[in-house]
């Protein structure tokens, strides 16, 4: 009979690490699935409520403060990984069945930011839909904080840095397979199986097993028929005389049919006639008819405008090849197979910056909306980049001397963005644009004639609209505030509320997970200040490389393989050569961060691809380098690594909280808010004592 004395309680029992295979590959093994659940349940959110698509940084920011909780409690409670699974099956019920528990249309509460609908305009509605925000917020932070147990579990039986090189090696061929994943269209089934296969290994429990297969088969349930590309999940629903297509649960555009045949079998055939004249709009009042460049191509009605209208060579731009796909495949009149018609499939800013000296007739943007960001680390969307001075600037710069530009947009929002879109457009060209609202889908066409350009518009009688405040009353954008959809003169209520709780969260949970106060021997002020201040280089860093090469998830993910690698190599360097300094790191540190605030991506961007990436890369990869030096001396001499490593990931929980301050001050606010923190973490070691640590442990 075994002594009750001897059997550990099921939240403490550590058995599962003994079956799993070298400590090593079990960390990299648990640091690849949560890689991979973190990214899986972004896209699986965003895809399933459509408000999740236009917020999935707060997925992030709940991910980081689950982690870091898991890591603090992994030590003592190891055995909480067998409940990662189960959890995590509570939580994609409800995401698969978002549909019929009428959760796909939850709003956010806050009209503060332009969501194409997804906001709360009406405070009546909020209480109900802030509390599923909260259930769901705490519900993830539940599944990533028994994940992160894990790893707290395993960190202890290895040296600190070489359990930390197998905890990015983990994390950085995640980010490969994800990427992998994602190249082949594949749908949240495969996503959520990258994710959970690593946790039924670890702890093999029947339950666990279950649980793994269950959450797969709710992905597969969820996808409906969808296609999915590295953006957006995509439904199409088929109408008369139309292919009606959703992204991220929310409409996005149609596939028409205005041929002659089938405007007159129409049943009501003078409203078609209406829509294909908006879209005729920007290519027939121009009888220079040479070229053209349609940006936020989509399926292809702008496309085929161009081709209807007679003109000879018509190159299209969209970011998703899955669109421009589907376009090929269903549009009923087949634009992109038209001898005279190309595609690119890029970022549209990017194009523009690469095709520096070739010019056209038309230059036009199509409706090119977003219902996606273009990362988790930022509050940017995949279009904020489009629409700023610059943006607009360097697409105005492909307009032939006779030539116009054209800029299509829904101002379905209010008047506000039609001012703002028309006094950017006013800077970027330094022409105030003729602004028409022909009313489909809330739009209005932009038109800024070249200097020498004779444009014709008797045949289109729309309103023309004027703006309803001054220049000087009106935030224009700009690379560096490139909010457009950040409603003026409104409070942001529901930002302020769920992160709030996000921060209120954290503190009552921080002292239980740690088992002393928060500020007692096992948490790590200054590797939490690093956290917080890495994350906001790190999204400084992407928005910027997005810049010089393009918002696409291709840059994206060599951006974050490259910050991973360029840790690991740094935690290498601190294992071979044993810095015992501290404060030389911190000093280049502070200078990289100043040079990153100082150098404006946009003074990059004229410069040679080779030479724009060399700097581009420099500027933005120093500051990584540096700060990753300091968090390997800091994990050597920590006496619970496990604990410290989580504190720098609860740090990042306040750097995804300070990011939103960026729609106020601006992206380049954000050097300054890391050289603040970054300066704090080495006051704090100062003040510690620990800028001067014991050499490293040699191999």
């Amino acid at each position: 009979m075994v002594s009750s004395t001897t059997v550990k309680p099921e939240a403490t029992s550590q058995d599962w690490t003994t079956r799993g295979g070298p400590a090593s590959l079990q960390i990299a093994l648990a640091t690849f699935g949560i890689l991979a659940l973190e990214l899986a349940l972004i896209r699986w959110t965003s895809g399933q409520i459509r408000a999740f698509a236009y917020f999935n940084n707060l997925v992030l920011i709940a991910a980081f403060l689950g982690m870091g909780l898991g890591l603090a409690l992994g030590r003592r409670h190891g055995g909480l990984v067998h409940w990662t699974l189960p959890t995590l099956l509570v939580v994609a019920v409800p995401l698969a069945l978002a549909e019929p528990l009428n959760l796909v249309h939850l709003r956010f509460p806050d009209p503060s930011v332009h969501t194409w609908g997804a906001e709360i305009l009406d405070e009546a509605r909020a209480f109900g839909d802030v509390s599923v925000f909260v259930a769901l917020i705490v519900a993830i932070v539940t599944v990533f904080l028994l994940a992160g147990s894990a790893v707290g579990c395993l960190f202890p039986r290895l040296p600190a840095l070489r359990a930390y090189r197998w905890d990015l090696t983990g994390s950085l061929i995640g980010v490969i397979a994800v990427a992998a994943v994602t190249a082949t269209g594949a749908g949240p089934a495969v996503w959520l199986a990258l994710g959970v296969a690593p946790f039924a290994w670890l702890s093999r429990r029947p339950l666990s097993l279950l649980s793994a297969v269950a959450v797969v088969a709710l992905g597969a349930y969820s996808t409906q028929g969808a296609t999915f590309s590295p953006y957006n999940r995509i439904d199409l629903r088929k109408e008369a005389h139309s292919i009606r297509l959703e992204v991220n649960r929310d409409f996005h555009q149609y596939m028409h049919d205005f041929s002659d045949h089938a405007i007159e079998t129409a049943p009501n055939p003078e409203a078609q006639r209406a829509i294909r004249r908006s879209y005729d709009l920007p290519f027939a009042i121009n009888q220079r008819r040479g070229s053209a460049l349609v940006v936020g191509a989509g399926t292809g009605n702008d496309a085929q405008a161009a081709l209807r209208n007679g003109y000879e060579r018509v190159v299209s731009v969209d970011i998703d090849r899955q669109i421009i796909a589907l376009g090929r495949e269903l549009h009923p009149e087949q634009p992109y197979s038209d001898p005279r018609s190309s595609v690119v499939i890029d970022d549209a800013r990017a194009v523009f910056e690469r095709q520096k000296g070739e010019t056209y007739d038309a230059v036009v943007f199509g409706l090119l909306d977003s219902h996606a960001m273009f990362t988790a680390l930022s509050t940017l969307r995949l279009d904020n980049y489009v629409y700023t001075e610059e943006g607009i600037r360097a697409a105005w710069e492909h307009v032939a001397p006779e030539g116009h530009l054209s800029i299509s947009f829904s101002v379905f929002a209010g008047p506000w963005i039609a001012d703002r879109l028309h006094w950017t457009i006013t800077r970027a060209t330094g022409r105030e644009p003729l602004a028409l609202f022909h009313g489909i889908h809330y739009g209005c066409t932009f038109v800024v004639p070249g200097p020498a350009a004779s444009l014709d518009l008797e045949d289109f009688d729309y309103p023309p609209v004027q703006p309803s405040q001054p220049l000087k009353k009106v935030r224009t954008t700009s690379d560096d505030w490139p909010f457009l959809y950040v409603r003026p003169g409104t409070f942001p209520w529901g930002y302020v509320l769920v992160l709030g709780f996000i921060i209120l969260l954290a503190a009552i949970s921080m002292p239980l997970a740690f088992g002393r106060k928060a500020l007692g021997a096992d948490f790590d002020p200054v590797l939490f200040l690093m956290g917080a201040g890495f994350l906001l280089i790190e999204t400084r860093g992407v928005t910027s490389l997005s810049l010089l090469f393009g918002s696409t998830w291709v840059v994206n993910t060599a951006v974050f393989s490259g910050i991973l690698l360029m840790a690991l190599v740094a935690n290498e360097a601190v294992w071979r050569f044993h810095p015992t300094r501290l404060t030389p790191w911190f000093v280049g540190l502070l200078a990289s961060v100043a040079l990153l605030w100082a150098i404006s991506p946009s003074l990059l961007t004229g410069l040679p691809v080779v030479t724009r990436g060399v700097l581009g890369g420099m500027i933005n990869g120093l500051p990584v380098a540096f700060a990753g030096v300091i968090v390997s001396i800091l994990l050597a001499r920590s006496r619970n690594a496990a604990a410290s490593l989580g504190s720098n990931l609860l740090g990042s929980v306040v750097g995804g909280c300070l990011e939103y301050l960026s729609m106020v001050a601006g992206l380049r606010a954000l050097a300054l808010l890391a050289l603040a923190l970054y300066l704090g973490a080495l006051l704090v070691a100062l003040r510690r004592g620990t800028t001067a640590v014991e050499p490293a442990a040699s191999p």
